[in-house]
């Protein structure tokens, strides 16, 4: 797949998501096979006023690459200045937020609240556009709610006002991540523009992510909740794509051991008080699916330690018979 000059590996990326697509996860999708990974959002008004927890969200490593870095807000300059900013970081694309749906974001007129003003859309993305020496890329939904499903004539103005692929989520800005994600909103999308389209939602296992490709004729596929744990998806995906084989599911010892290198990463970026607390979510992930583990994930949501969470992760597999 290509967006403007960019040649990418393959066409499965991984979702920007809040709280979880920090640096440690998006390396071990990478290490998965994953054709390009998405960076948590960040505030274009947190980098214009040099916010320290905006620097954070920022780190890119060598090992991750290709990354695209996406950022929200409804100024146009403000974004133009943060785009500018950003000219001198490793990120590949730069993607413009207009699809997350949390009150705290769309009641400042960000995320997906841009889908409500197609106009002030289109002024953001060329003040992105022109200051921006990456391609930028926007994020959408399927619209603001089912009244109001205008995902078509947005990308519409995406490509016109110089942006170089969209992604589209099948939901609406209302449905948050409940029911079912349209594909046939994706298809729209395919059909309406001659940019590249990425589609996202309900993509949770190789079949998934084949009839989304087949149905919608989309460019790419970006996988979120479904990497959760899971990170697996992207090579098995990759591998059937290129193969037509089907990889086995993870056993429970891949997924223990997984967990405990995500464990690793993470306490290595955030250090040990900080990196067990956001572990706690993962490893749940991690185990979901696996034998006898409710009470397992109990005592690591009330553990603080690295050695804690190895040691019940480890007695965990000897308990099941297993040895690694």
């Amino acid at each position: 797949m290509k967006i403007e000059n960019l040649n990418l590996e393959n066409p499965v990326f991984l979702a920007p998501m809040a709280g979880v697509t920090d640096l440690s996860f998006r390396l071990i999708c990478k290490a998965m096979d994953c054709g390009m990974v998405y960076m948590e959002m960040v505030s274009a008004k947190g980098l214009y006023y040099k916010d320290k927890k905006t620097e954070e969200l920022l780190k890119i490593h060598d090992h991750e690459k290709p990354v695209a870095l996406q950022i929200f807000g409804s100024e146009p300059d403000i974004m133009a200045r943060a785009a500018y900013m950003l000219n001198d970081r490793a990120n590949a694309i730069l993607d413009i937020n207009m699809g997350c749906p949390t009150p705290k974001i769309v009641k400042n007129g960000d995320g997906s609240a841009l889908m409500k003003d197609i106009k002030l859309a289109g002024e953001v993305i060329k003040a992105v556009v022109k200051e921006s020496i990456k391609p930028v890329t926007v994020k959408i939904r399927k619209g603001w709610d089912e009244h109001s499903v205008n995902a078509v004539e947005l990308a519409k103005v995406i490509e016109d006002s110089g942006a170089k692929a969209v992604a589209v989520h099948g939901r609406t800005r209302e449905q948050f991540y409940a029911g079912k994600a349209d594909w046939s909103i994706i298809k729209e999308v395919k059909e309406a523009v001659t940019i590249p389209v990425i589609g996202n939602g309900d993509v949770f296992t190789i079949e998934d992510g084949i009839r989304l490709l087949e149905y919608t004729n989309c460019d790419g596929i970006m996988i979120g909740r479904g990497s959760q744990g899971n990170p697996w998806l992207f090579k098995r995906l990759v591998h059937y794509m290129k193969t037509g084989e089907v990889l086995p599911e993870p056993r429970a010892e891949e997924k223990v051991l997984m967990a405990l290198k995500h464990l690793d990463l993470v306490i290595r970026n955030k250090g040990e008080y900080i990196g067990v607390k956001e572990m706690r979510k993962h490893i749940a992930w991690y185990l979901k699916g696996l034998r006898g583990t409710a009470s397992l994930r109990n005592q690591i949501n009330t553990t603080g330690t690295k050695a804690d969470i190895e040691e019940l992760l480890m007695n965990y597999l000897e308990s099941e018979g297993i040895e690694i």
